[in-house]
């Protein structure tokens, strides 16, 4: 009897029953004869039960009445259909074209699930050792599916279930029945082990070489409800007001690469959130003469006292209230910003000062154009206090000053009014006050020149355009963050934890990817379209043929390292969703 590397299917069991009796010669057919055994035994008052296949024979020149028995195969712990297969193929032995006709009839091909999408990224999360991370259980595997379906399609627990139904799913990750509800306490499940899997994470790619270097950097996120735990009125990056919103905290290595993430409050201040991320480089990860790259505003002196309690190191940007403070002192001249990075040493640290032309051009142009929008309304004013007697000037000047203290351009902006006309001008001396920071920053850095150079130091911190990068990709442009469609503490963490596992996977196919001319989003919808062959015979499951994937696909396989196998076993797993979508809508 052959073996397969999956089982259970009954199209198997047929021609391995033939392939049995076609190898067996004349002779040995017309003294031997093979059949299914059922053995009850009777311990205590419970029945167990054996299946044998086994063979009656007797040798050759041996009296009839000396028949011998001999077992081919253990047939106990294979499903009824598999034994059923194999007593067809018995029964019909001595007319094998008869059973092939049999077989042949009770065969049918079918399009089933998509499987080309769920098994390379499972074969990808094997490799990062976020299967292993996670476990076996089905907690574990319901999380692990959450992570895939945010890449192949975002959305709520409940458009997962749905789309557990378009791909091979329980084939793939070995999921029984589930439904929304086993998928939210997969997400309480996965909360309480975020720490254990991001350090098992950590200890994968890191154990050996761990990161010199740590980039770190928050973002919020708005929420369109008002129940959700972490959601308060605080600074809101997203240009949303009057919405509520959480605070996201991101620690990734010096590659980019995302090793932690944390859930805070929405009013939560940048600087607040940096001593979590310190006891976990301390405590966690034992890492110690790292240094933590920080945005300006988030590294103040007591996070950069608290870091070098650990003896840790900081590289971030300054304030410009901060610049101003250091211009006045002497400490930094005007003369110093150039395109060139200069390096000034004050009370023990470093300060890397330099200019951006780009950036300082930018800065000019959106100012021109904001004089030249208030221009605009002032006209508009004058049109219509000219055709408006009754009008009153000081109303109109009132609001050409509410606009231009919206647009922060009051401080050079000076407003006249003759008759009445309103006339607005620039203050020159004042404009060039304003203007003379344009472009300039300056970075400030407790790291030893023997560590790093300045130039290494400016390089390292601009890597933090990459923590931004996956913000971008984590909140709106692929992964979809938001809109976050959990309440509570736990979902909330879980939720964040779920993206940031998924923008994992998605490094790694970046970086497969590189050299083909295909975005992830593009590759990973080609790959939907790789259906399997869905075989049943008779009235049974059967199996999941995989057909060669065309051309283009193979190349994403191939870019991956990743092979596909030949079959899948067909499972009959329960996948729906305990609210129904017809039901929810609204009809007229």
């Amino acid at each position: 009897m052959r073996f397969y590397p999956y089982k259970g299917s009954q199209y198997y069991f047929y021609y391995d029953a033939i392939y049995l009796l076609t190898q067996t010669d004349s002779c040995a057919i017309s003294v031997a004869i093979m059949y299914v055994e059922r053995i009850k035994n009777r311990q205590g008052s419970k029945v167990y039960q054996q299946i044998l296949l086994r063979e009656s024979y007797r040798e050759p020149g041996a009296p009839r009445s000396r028949v011998k028995h001999r077992t081919l195969l253990n047939l106990t712990h294979c499903s009824p259909e598999d034994i059923s297969a194999i007593e067809i193929a018995l029964k019909h032995k001595n007319d094998l074209n008869k059973l092939r006709e049999i077989v042949q009839a009770e065969i049918r091909h079918e399009q089933g699930r998509s499987v080309g999408v769920v098994w390379l990224l499972y074969r990808i999360a094997q490799r990062i050792g976020l299967v292993k991370a996670l476990g076996n259980s089905q907690p574990a595997r319901r999380a692990l599916w959450q992570v895939l379906a945010r890449l192949i399609d975002q959305g709520s627990r409940l458009s997962a279930v749905r789309l557990a139904k378009e791909h091979a799913a329980c084939e793939v990750l070995g999921l029984t029945d589930f439904s929304e509800n086993e998928l939210y306490k997969a997400m309480d499940w996965l909360d309480e082990r975020q720490e254990k899997i991001e350090d098992a994470l950590y200890r994968k790619h890191h154990e050996l070489k761990p990161p010199q270097l740590f980039l770190y950097d928050v973002t919020s996120s708005y929420l369109e409800g008002t129940q959700n735990a972490y959601g308060f009125y605080g600074y809101n990056r997203d240009g949303k007001k009057g919405k509520l919103q959480i605070v996201v905290g991101l620690l990734t290595d010096g590659e980019g690469i995302p090793i932690s993430v944390g859930v805070f409050e929405g009013n939560t201040p940048d600087q607040k959130t940096v001593p979590a991320q310190i006891r976990k480089m301390a405590e966690r990860f034992g890492v110690r003469e790292v240094t933590l790259v920080g945005d300006r505003g988030m590294l103040k002196s007591a996070q950069c006292e608290a870091l070098n309690e650990e003896s840790f190191h900081y590289l971030t940007a300054i304030t410009k209230p901060q610049i101003e403070s250091l211009l006045k002192s002497g400490v930094l001249q005007l003369e110093m910003f150039d395109e060139d990075i200069y390096e000034v040493e004050f009370e023990g640290n470093r300060y890397l000062l330099r200019r951006n032309p780009t950036r300082a051009a930018e800065i000019a142009a959106s100012r021109e154009d904001k004089f030249k929008s208030v221009c605009r309304r002032v006209a508009k004013k004058n049109i219509y206090l000219n055709e408006h007697p009754k009008a009153q000037v000081e109303v109109a000047v009132r609001e050409i000053t509410e606009y231009l203290e919206k647009l922060r351009i009051d401080s050079w902006v000076k407003i006249e009014v003759k008759g009445r006309q309103i006339i607005i001008e620039k203050d020159r001396q004042k404009l060039e006050h304003a203007s003379r920071l344009d472009g300039c920053y300056v970075l400030k850095t407790d790291v030893p020149k023997e560590q790093a150079s300045a130039e290494q130091l400016h390089a390292r911190y601009k890597d933090l355009t990459k923590v931004e990068r996956a913000f971008g990709i984590m909140k709106t442009n692929h992964l979809e963050l938001r809109p976050v469609y959990v309440r509570t503490a736990a979902h909330t963490r879980a939720h964040v934890f779920t993206v940031m596992l998924a923008y994992r996977l998605r490094c790694e196919l970046e970086t497969a990817w590189c050299d083909l001319d295909i975005t992830v989003e593009e590759g990973l919808k080609q790959l939907s379209t790789l259906c399997a062959d869905q075989i049943t015979i008779g009235k049974q499951c059967g199996y999941l043929s995989i057909p060669k994937p065309r051309q283009t696909l193979a190349q994403l396989f191939a870019s991956c390292d990743v092979n596909l196998p030949t079959n899948l076993p067909r499972k009959q797993v329960n996948v729906a969703t305990k609210h129904k979508l017809a039901s929810r809508r609204k009809t007229n």
